[in-house]
């Protein structure tokens, strides 16, 4: 990708952008893991980041964060990847913590039909939450979900709502089924992963924590898309495609002088 390593000079923040006076890595994405409690979130999490797995895991409470150095296109790219509760207790603390990400994994229980179902109540809201939270939203807004939730998804893709309205604008997000391990007690066919992957506009695998199963592909190709959407971002935004027109006149030589014949 040619145009990454000009991008953290050529845009803000947003875009994962270093602190100057942190010269450990180039770029920084803030990443997080959502999804039901008990969906193993922690397990993934501590699989990629340590190689380490252990079936004595707690809830998260609040919210939990890992860092993990990975290179691409001769960068430095610093993940920071946050685990977040799945308890709907917690949800308002850990959608705060939506601010600034540019990647999501949005994780399901392959043998918990619930887990599914919040994947999908977290892209779609239903009729009973807009009614109770339509005089707290904006009515652009009410509207949006509104269409959302009337029309099929078959007709209208959409990402997740908690997704857009809170994380950087072009955050990109890939579906999970995690415990793939666990075949015989699987409810959640490999085939409907695929249909609400296709449905939601995401890209999806199947994983497992315990065997390592897909772990390090799904994070890999979540910093691949990440990068793709960024590099598109830099050749449509106006403001970069005006200041490289400038730098390419301002680099053009001035046409000779007629020589003087004094």
């Amino acid at each position: 990708m040619e145009l990454y390593g000009k991008m953290a000079s050529a845009q803000d923040a947003r875009y994962g952008q270093k602190d100057s006076s942190d010269q450990n890595f180039d770029y920084m994405f803030k990443l997080l893991i959502i999804g039901n409690s008990s969906v193993g979130k922690t397990s993934f999490l501590f699989r990629y980041a340590d190689d380490s797995f252990t079936s004595a895991f707690v809830s998260t409470v609040g919210i939990d964060f890992k860092v993990k150095t990975v290179f691409k296109n001769e960068k430095r790219i610093k993940l920071q990847i946050w685990d977040t509760a799945g308890q709907e207790r917690y949800r308002t603390i850990t959608t705060a913590y939506y601010r600034g990400a540019m990647g999501f994994i949005l994780m399901y229980d392959i043998t918990n039909e619930e887990s599914f179902n919040a994947v999908q109540d977290c892209a779609y809201p239903d009729a009973a939450w807009l009614l109770k939270n339509y005089l707290r939203i904006s009515y652009r807004r009410f509207l949006m979900y509104y269409w959302n939730f009337s029309y099929t998804p078959h007709l209208y893709k959409m990402r997740s709502t908690q997704i857009k309205t809170y994380s950087w604008d072009n955050a990109q997000v890939i579906l999970v089924g995690n415990k793939c391990d666990m075949e015989d007690e699987r409810v959640i066919s490999t085939e409907r992963g695929q249909h609400l992957g296709e449905q939601l506009g995401f890209e999806f695998f199947e994983t497992s924590a315990k065997d390592n199963i897909n772990v390090k592909q799904t994070f890999e190709r979540l910093v691949d898309i990440i990068c793709d959407k960024m590099s598109e971002s830099l050749e449509t935004d106006p403001a970069i495609t005006a200041a490289k027109q400038n730098t390419r006149l301002k680099e053009t030589p001035p046409p000779p002088q007629p020589n003087c014949g004094c």
